[in-house]
């Protein structure tokens, strides 16, 4: 990661691995319309009679939850609202009772669900099944599991009996910590030191290699044992998906006076070079074209939003139900977050789900957690993208011994190069587009910075379309010549180097900044 490159000084460590992830349990033949009338028809349970068995089997699973809750020694306790913050309620009773491993407490409370019920027909005059919105008991275990920290089960006690499971890796990564004798500095969900980065780093590796399916019919076993046979002598195994994951990256400063002089520089950068291409580009949304357009499907909206929050600022990008932000935790750590909602913007190379004797191909990513692994690599990447484009922002030098050397004409092959002038429009564009966080990973070609300067040249004729061409590739050549950007072996296409990176950043800044404060600053 370039910003951990840059501020080695300022660094001790990052660690990259899941944060919070919520997983949703669902009995597919149980889960639709189509399921449970063949479900229906192989029990030969008929439709007015399947409220009453609806609420024979939520009683055995009520029942279960509280015999379970008594041999484990905690409290089921009704809760009149759903809007209580439940976790902030585990945590106190954990307190309370001194739990530091094991079952924390149950919570019953009445809250929505999606759930089949039997409605009469005006049209058809006859009694139908279907799926809608209504209400339950949801039944809620808190826990610190010995394996994988503190989390929940959520389970409805309605047909389908869908369960949701929370966990947190940083909180599974400090109970691998502790296991392996390794010392630590924690604030909630994040680390602010680690005595071993790298041991702890595989630890957050080693999460990925779990029998997901293996853990979370553990854990729902214990909110619930009744559950396996409450439809005996039939038997519906969970298909287990992660309807939520947050992909963290802290990076770890040695004082909390090292990373707040970063951090504003660094939130303001964030705005000035993240549009909405960038975004498209930091989420995985393909590369533009020469036209200026990008690859594939276009999202509905691209935000962004600026926040102050108690811990600092938070600034925050979303294409649609994915997002990737920045924000500082701990007070000494700057967090770079991808949350994926939507996986299907997303591709997987693997065999179509309806034939796995057909040869992989790049499909869609599933919710499931076969393609768990893949969404994790892609979050990575993401956070790793975000991070490059905004560690540009800030440099240790002068802006004089920044700039100087690229402002100066030099010689190169024998030919006389200009030097840049950042208060010229042109090049002051230029340097705008060299900065733009899209070209972080493939970097840009001729016909991108020809489209960026100037727009609907495919439009133009042919000859001036040649002439456009030559002018860009003159100004390739003048800023490679500076050092400012490298050609890519084997490619047309060109990356910034270190020295580009810090030169548009710092001159960016500094063209907005006003003269007063320029001037309070320099004094």
């Amino acid at each position: 990661m370039k910003l951990v490159e840059l501020y080695r000084e300022k660094i001790f460590g990052a660690i990259s691995g899941l944060d919070r992830v919520r997983f949703r349990g669902t009995r597919r033949w149980l889960a639709s319309e189509r399921g449970l009338r063949t479900f229906l028809g192989q029990t030969k349970l008929l439709l007015k009679d399947f409220g009453r068995w609806a609420e024979e089997k939520t009683r055995q699973v009520r029942a279960s939850c509280s015999r379970r809750a008594e041999e484990l020694g905690v409290e089921l306790i009704y809760l009149r609202s759903g809007a209580v913050d439940k976790e902030e309620l585990a945590r106190r009773i954990a307190v309370e009772r001194g739990v530091r491993a094991g079952s924390i407490c149950m919570f019953s409370v009445v809250e929505p669900c999606l759930a089949p019920a039997v409605e009469g027909s005006r049209l058809t005059q006859r009694l139908e099944l279907r799926m809608r919105t209504r209400k339950c008991v949801w039944i809620y275990h808190y826990w610190d599991d010995p394996e994988v920290g503190f989390g929940h089960v959520r389970l409805q006690t309605w047909v389908p009996f869908t369960v949701n499971i929370c966990l947190n890796g940083r909180h599974w990564l400090e109970k691998q910590v502790r296991a392996d004798g390794q010392a630590y500095l924690k604030d909630g969900n994040c680390f602010r030191w680690l005595a071993d980065v790298p041991a702890a780093q595989e630890r957050l590796q080693d999460q990925l290699k779990t029998d997901w399916p293996g853990l979370l019919n553990r854990l729902t076993r214990e909110a619930c044992p009744g559950l396996e046979t409450v439809l005996a002598p039939l038997r519906f195994p969970y298909y287990w998906s992660a309807e939520e994951t947050e992909w963290a990256t802290d990076v770890m400063f040695r004082s909390p006076m090292e990373l707040a002089g970063l951090n504003r520089v660094l939130m303001r950068h964030a705005l000035l070079v993240s549009d909405s291409p960038s975004v498209l580009r930091y989420l995985g949304k393909g590369h533009p074209t020469a036209a200026g357009k990008h690859t594939g499907s276009l999202p509905q909206e691209v935000r962004t939003d600026y926040r102050r929050r108690t811990e600092g600022v938070r600034v925050k990008h979303w294409i649609n139900r994915n997002s990737v932000k920045m924000y500082t935790k701990g007070q000494s750590v700057l967090r770079f977050e991808t949350t994926i909602n939507d996986t299907r913007q997303f591709k997987v190379f693997r065999s179509p789900a309806d034939d796995p004797r057909r040869p992989p191909t790049w499909q869609k990513l599933r919710k499931g957690v076969s393609d768990l692994h893949r969404r994790c690599q892609l979050s990575e990447q993401c956070n790793r993208r975000y991070a490059d484009a905004v560690s540009t922002a800030q440099v240790v030098e002068t802006m004089q011994e920044v700039v100087a050397g690229a402002c100066q004409p030099v010689v190169r092959r024998g030919r006389r190069v200009r030097g840049l002038n950042p208060w010229r429009a042109d090049d002051f564009r230029l340097l705008v587009f060299l900065a733009k966080g899209e070209w972080a990973v493939n970097g840009f070609q001729n016909r991108d910075l020809r489209v960026y300067l100037s727009p609907g040249v495919d439009k133009l004729p042919p000859r001036e379309q040649r002439r456009l061409s030559g002018r860009v590739t003159r100004q390739l050549r003048m800023l490679r010549s500076h050092g400012l950007i490298r050609k890519v072996p084997r490619s047309n296409r060109y990356v910034l180097s270190s020295r580009g990176q810090k030169f548009s950043a710092a001159l960016i800044a500094a063209h907005s900044v006003d003269v007063h404060k320029l001037m309070e600053i320099s004094a």
